[in-house]
């Protein structure tokens, strides 16, 4: 959806498969560390990295997290108004320099407010590798307007600027 989805487009039971996919590379992964003062050493030392349980360096988690909410924008919140939560983000599985990561969304609640002009759209995103294998889980509530909804990015007046 090229302009992203109002609350209406929501519904529960659907699943959403967002595209494309992220491979993410050392570079990447040292400088989000280096970004986010993360200076474990299972980040950014190859050498330490060899002698742990994996044998390599572990991409920073909220690194994937980070990628993973930024594939599903178009999808889920483009016209959102404000991501309320992240209720949980379970690491089910490591990733590595050279993964590429792949999600899916699957709406679990839709509700309106009582403002009336917006919902709250709950849902589940499933973080997958090129192998298939699930990486992470987030479950979160994102505000999103109804269609009726006016916003200053269509050129209009925003409901909340007229107040």
């Amino acid at each position: 959806m090229q302009n992203g989805r109002f609350f209406e487009d929501f519904e529960v039971g659907q699943v959403i498969k967002h595209w494309p996919g992220r491979t993410i590379s050392e570079t990447d992964n040292s400088w989000f560390s280096l970004l986010t003062q993360n200076q474990h050493p299972v980040h950014i030392d190859a050498n330490y990295a060899k002698s742990t349980q994996h044998g390599q360096n572990l991409v920073n988690g909220l690194l994937v997290l980070s990628v993973a909410i930024g594939q599903t924008v178009a999808d889920i919140s483009l016209r959102g108004i404000a991501n309320l939560d992240y209720e949980s983000v379970t690491h089910e599985g490591p990733t590595f320099h050279g993964d590429t990561i792949y999600t899916k969304s699957t709406i679990l609640d839709v509700r309106v407010t009582s403002k009336g002009d917006r919902g709250v759209v709950y849902l589940e995103t499933e973080v997958t590798n090129q192998r298939e294998e699930r990486v992470m889980t987030v479950r979160r509530h994102v505000l999103i307007p109804k269609r009726n909804h006016a916003t200053l990015g269509e050129g209009k007046i925003s409901h909340e600027a007229e107040s």
